[in-house]
């Protein structure tokens, strides 16, 4: 079985193959890129949406992963949560989610407030569907430091660390990151489906 990633992020697609070694396909290169409308209710539900839809016009000989994340802050009641993506509405950039969140935290009147990140890898393949979790904890933070990473790590903190991801070396993001945790967790999963 080919390992099929369903996600055309470029930054979603490095992290993946640093990961797995290089050994997984953006679905991108197979098929041509159409919308995957991700209307779950939570992270766990969106991967799943993602990973069956590729799936499902690729056929049986492959294995496709997708993933689902996001930050959750409980001063905003958990925004922006599953909505990460398009915080500040559909097509939204990186940056203008970015500001967005800035702009919440500050109007709460606060420098930084306790935030989490959650990843959820879908694995499906013929032999059925799995799911696994990633977390991160620490704090935003209400101005951006670093220019590594993507998405909301400029702003973000981890729990141990007085840097932001978008600071961190790489090597250290990669073992501390809801991502790598999950995809730890998802790794025995695939080998095992990928030996059946």
């Amino acid at each position: 079985m080919q390992l099929v990633l369903a996600s055309s992020n470029k930054g979603k697609v490095k992290e993946f193959r640093q990961m797995c070694e290089g050994e997984i396909t953006p679905f991108s290169e197979i098929l041509e890129p159409f919308e995957i409308v991700e209307d779950g209710e939570s992270f766990a539900e969106n991967a799943l949406i993602k990973a069956r839809t590729i799936y499902e016009k690729l056929g049986e000989e492959y294995l496709v992963i997708a993933d689902d994340s996001g930050i959750s802050v409980p001063l905003l009641g958990g925004e922006p949560g599953i909505y990460s993506a398009r915080y500040a509405g559909e097509g939204a950039s990186d940056r203008e989610n970015l500001e967005k969140l800035i702009g919440e935290i500050k109007a709460k009147g606060v420098q930084k407030t306790p935030a989490f990140y959650t990843a959820a890898i879908a694995i499906v393949s013929r032999y059925g569907d799995y799911v696994v979790h990633g977390w991160m904890h620490g704090e935003v933070i209400d101005e951006k430091r670093g220019e590594k990473g993507f998405g909301y790590d400029p702003i973000f903190i981890p729990e141990g660390h007085t840097q932001t991801l978008g600071e961190l070396d790489q090597s250290i993001k990669a073992e501390i990151s809801h991502r790598g945790k999950a995809l730890r967790m998802a790794k025995p999963v695939i080998r095992m489906l990928m030996r059946k």
